[in-house]
């Protein structure tokens, strides 16, 4: 064979060689996601766990004020949601500790610091709620803590200070009895909440 022919099949060879060894490596590369494996049936599978979308009859709007009262809903929860949680948690916090406490002196001092600093907490927080954000949010605490925050104060501070403290809000048309029904009048309160806290509103 000539020499000069020879060059160019060595050349070729080299070439395919190399591009040869390029795509084995591309394919030996692992692309995509590494996931959380479990064993079904004595085969190991990709164990994934998808969140839960909620899937609702969209809603009819007969006018603009009504759809405006959805949005301001929709406000309203996202500013309220997160203080009855905290309240929630604050309860829950409260009412362990005070299981630890030898004596029910010991159990009311701590009851009246915890008041004092609820109060130079949200105090502030309050003030800067509408009236439909208060309302709103005497119904969560409920949702929260399946107890009425009327119950809640009466059950931490005792019946006067539960009175005291439903005498003042009937005053301003509220009342700490009102409880939450989310099957019934909360129902669209109940729909946005899902839906906020998945993330899709």
């Amino acid at each position: 064979m000539n020499a000069w022919l020879k060059i160019p099949l060595i050349t070729i060879f080299l070439l395919l060689g190399t591009l040869l060894c390029r795509a084995q490596e591309t394919n030996s590369q692992i692309r995509g996601y590494l996931v959380p494996m479990c064993v079904y049936q004595g085969d190991t599978i990709p164990c994934v766990q998808t969140p839960t979308v909620y899937i609702f009859k969209p809603l009819i709007f007969k006018n603009k004020k009504q759809q405006n009262e959805y949005n301001r809903l929709v406000y309203n929860v996202k500013k309220v949601l997160p203080i009855s949680k905290e309240i929630n948690r604050a309860i829950i916090e409260t009412y362990e500790y005070m299981q630890t406490l030898p004596t029910e002196k010991e159990r009311q001092k701590h009851i009246k610091l915890v008041e004092k600093g609820l109060k130079q907490q949200y105090t502030p927080r309050m003030k800067k709620l509408s009236f439909s954000q208060g309302k709103l949010l005497i119904k969560l605490v409920d949702r929260q803590s399946n107890q009425t925050s009327y119950e809640l104060v009466k059950a931490f501070m005792g019946p006067f200070k539960a009175g005291f403290y439903q005498t003042f809000a009937s005053l301003f048309g509220a009342s700490l009895k009102k409880e939450y029904n989310p099957t019934g009048e909360d129902a669209l309160v109940e729909r946005v909440i899902l839906l906020v806290e998945n993330g899709q509103l």
